[in-house]
C-alpha cells in the first residue's frame, strides 16, 4: 500500500510548481551559497529535490549538483526543467531511507520537508538524517528545514489547527502532543484533474531533539534558526511563531 506522500507526488509535478512556497527559491539559494562561501568547487546533494528548484538554481550559479527524490514524476519534471534551463544536474529517483552515498559531497541540502520529517516512524526519519550524514565529506555541511514543534507546543492545539485549516483542501486535522505528529485528511487535485483524498502524517521536532539526533551522528556544530520563506538569515533566531526551523550542521 502506498504511503500518503507517494500518492500526493505521483502526479503532482505541475501543481507543485504553482505552490506559493516556490517563490522563496532565490533567497534560499542565496543563503545556501553564503554558507559555503560561494565556493563553486563544492559538490552538492539535494535530498527530496522535487522538481529541482534548488538544485537547478545552484547549477545555474556554477555548482555541481545531484538531486534525488522518491517520486519518479517529480524527477522527470526536474529533468525537463534542467534541459529548459540548460544546466547539467544529475537527477534520479531514490528513497532517502536507503541511500548508499559515502563521503561524496561537501554539502547536503534537504529543503521544505524534502523527505524528513514525512516518514511514518521516527526510525525512518532518523535513517534519512544518517544517510545525509554518511554522504558528507569530512568538514561537510548539512542544511535542512523541518517542522518546528515549538509552534504547536506554544499555541493551543485548537489555535494551531484553526490557523492552518483550509476548507478547500483539508477536512480534518489532529495534532498529537504525545507523539508530535500532525494527522490530517487532505484533498487535492492532481495534474490529470483528478480529485484525491489522502491522510497525511507529519512529525514535528523541537530543537533539543534535532540537536541530539545530529550530535549522535557526529555533527560538531549545530545552529537552529527561524525559517521564513525565501528569507533565511543567520541573525534570525527561532521563535514559537516560526512554522519551520532552519538547521545548519557541520561535521
Amino acid at each position: 500500500m502506498k504511503q500518503w506522500y507517494e500518492v500526493l507526488f505521483e502526479n503532482y509535478a505541475n501543481a507543485y510548481e504553482k505552490e506559493p512556497f516556490v517563490a522563496g527559491t532565490q533567497g534560499e539559494v542565496d543563503f545556501i551559497e553564503s554558507e559555503i562561501s560561494y565556493n563553486k568547487s563544492k559538490s552538492i546533494l539535494d535530498i527530496g529535490c522535487g522538481t529541482g528548484r534548488h538544485a537547478i538554481e545552484l547549477a545555474k550559479r556554477g555548482y555541481t549538483v545531484t538531486g534525488i527524490d522518491l517520486s519518479e514524476a517529480q524527477i522527470r519534471k526536474a529533468q525537463e526543467n534542467s534541459v529548459k534551463e540548460r544546466v547539467d544536474v544529475r537527477f534520479f529517483a531514490a528513497d532517502a531511507r536507503y541511500l548508499t552515498f559515502e563521503k561524496e559531497f561537501d554539502l547536503v541540502i534537504m529543503i521544505c520537508e524534502g523527505a524528513f520529517p514525512l516518514m511514518e516512524t521516527d526510525e525512518m526519519n532518523y535513517a534519512i538524517l544518517k544517510n545525509a550524514s554518511n554522504a558528507l565529506n569530512k568538514e561537510g555541511t548539512f542544511i535542512f528545514t523541518t517542522l518546528n514543534g515549538l509552534f504547536p507546543l506554544f499555541h493551543s492545539v485548537k489555535d494551531f489547527i484553526n490557523q492552518h485549516y483550509d476548507v478547500e483542501v483539508s477536512r480534518k486535522n489532529s495534532f498529537d502532543l504525545m507523539t508530535f505528529r500532525d494527522h490530517s485528511e487532505y484533498r487535492f487535485v492532481d495534474d490529470a484533474g483528478s480529485s484525491k483524498a489522502i491522510k497525511s502524517n507529519e512529525r514535528y521536532y523541537v530543537p533539543s531533539e534535532i540537536t541530539w539526533l545530529l550530535r549522535s551522528l557526529g555533527f560538531k556544530s549545530i545552529d537552529i534558526l527561524g525559517a521564513d520563506m525565501g528569507d533565511w538569515r543567520r541573525n534570525k533566531s527561532l521563535t514559537t511563531e516560526h512554522y519551520e526551523m532552519l538547521i545548519i550542521a557541520k561535521t
